[in-house]
């Protein structure tokens, strides 16, 4: 059967695929480790009792018709209220839009700022920019970083590309590795914006920046900055993604929402209108019952990363341990988000078959049916299958089941010679 060309040459999820075999062990019996998914298990990190108590309520309420094309007034008024506590960022509810989560606003932001083949530049690893960028049909230009910058983008990384470009999209902390931007890498980086703005003329389109800080909540004793704070004069080029999702561990809540220039937001809520990516009228009132309450909302973010945090940095330190014993491993400190930056170089060893793995997707999948422990390639995230870094997720494990699989671990990689 025939279909467009773009449904016809569409690239399926690398995450899906390894979510599936899991998934499909998981139901045979197998006990899996599953550190792959970028969610929470919802029995060990439920959404704050308020939160629920206000959802409930709504729907006893019965506010069950359309929401506004934007989003509620209350659930905007009071994202522009926490926007100005918590980051001293004044934006005004009409350049703030709500949506069913965050992808919706990332695609619309590609879609009303990039036209075909427009230059779009985003670090690899990233989340999901690659596939982003074929949506809209953009020049992608994919910038490797490395782990001595922690796997963020420098300004010198950066700057041989802005020439031309019309998106720069960045997120801290970082989804995959769990770092954050410091002062002076997301400076010096906006420094290079403003300057190429500048230089444009009144007919050419700028340079934004889509700055994803959807885990911004999510931070481990460092400083989350952002572009407009530091230069307020960019904040007519960026464009914010936020929302619930992890800072409230409310994946399947669905509100999201993205703050900047009115013309932009304006162009987004047309095009999302016609999507119908709406969040639901009861969540979104209950999330602006919940998101006033300063005290309710830090209490819970406190002790919700408090656990993330202590499940991360016990598997960071089980992992430079396993590297004082011999094994070819390495990790990352965890800053933020979820995630655990993680090194097994072992490519190019052979298994007790025989066989060699011959890439980091071959290493993923040899570690789920030897050791019971799932992990994402940083090939997911648009890096070469050759590079031995992965992903570990603590949101869908305990504490406990983290500790109970690094025996395992151990065990499949001495298998490996």
């Amino acid at each position: 059967m025939k279909v467009s060309k773009l449904a016809a040459n569409l690239i399926g999820s690398e995450i899906v695929k390894i979510g599936n075999e899991v998934n499909d062990m998981k139901a045979k019996g197998a006990e899996i480790a599953n550190l792959t998914i970028g969610d929470l298990n919802s029995n060990l990190y439920p959404i704050p009792i308020r939160l629920k108590e206000e959802i409930n309520k709504a729907y006893q309420n019965n506010l069950t018709n359309y929401p506004p094309a934007n989003g509620l007034l209350s659930l905007r008024k009071a994202v522009s209220n926490d926007l100005k506590n918590r980051w001293n960022l004044d934006y005004s509810t009409d350049e703030i839009l709500v949506t069913g989560g965050s992808r919706p606003l990332i695609y619309a932001t590609y879609k009303v700022i990039v036209d075909e083949g427009d230059k779009v530049i985003y670090p690899i690893p990233s989340w999901n920019n690659n596939h982003y960028a074929y949506l809209t049909n953009a020049q992608k230009i994919e910038v490797e970083t490395s782990q001595s910058n922690n796997f963020l983008p420098t300004a010198e990384d950066l700057k041989p590309h802005l020439k031309g470009a019309v998106l720069l999209a960045l997120c801290s902390p970082l989804n995959p590795t769990g770092t954050m931007f410091t002062k002076e890498q997301l400076t010096a980086i906006c420094e290079l914006v403003l300057e190429e703005n500048k230089s444009r003329g009144e007919d050419e389109k700028p340079l934004y920046i889509m700055y994803d800080q959807i885990y911004a909540m999510l931070t481990f004793g460092e400083e989350h900055f952002n572009p407009v704070s530091l230069f307020p004069e960019l904040r007519d080029y960026t464009i914010f993604i936020d929302g619930t999702s992890k800072c409230f561990a409310a994946t399947g809540i669905r509100v999201g929402w993205s703050f900047g220039p009115k013309l932009i937001l304006d162009k987004m809520k047309s095009l999302l209108t016609h999507v119908g990516a709406w969040a639901p009228k009861p969540e979104q009132e209950a999330v602006s019952v919940f998101l006033g309450e300063t005290g309710n909302v830090n209490d819970f973010v406190d002790d919700f990363k408090g656990k993330i945090s202590e499940s991360l940095k016990y598997l960071h330190s089980a992992v430079q341990n396993m590297k004082t014993r011999g094994f070819e491993v390495e990790s990352i400190q965890p800053m933020g988000a979820l995630y655990l930056t993680i090194k097994l170089d072992y490519i190019g060893k052979t298994k007790p078959d025989g066989n060699v793995i011959a890439d980091s997707s071959d290493l993923v999948f040899y570690l789920i049916n030897e050791a019971g422990v799932a992990l994402v390639p940083f090939s997911a995230f648009g890096n070469s299958r050759s590079m031995p870094w992965f992903r570990a997720s603590a949101g869908g494990l305990s504490l406990d089941e983290i500790k109970q699989m690094l025996p395992r671990l151990e065990e499949a990689l001495t298998k490996l010679k």
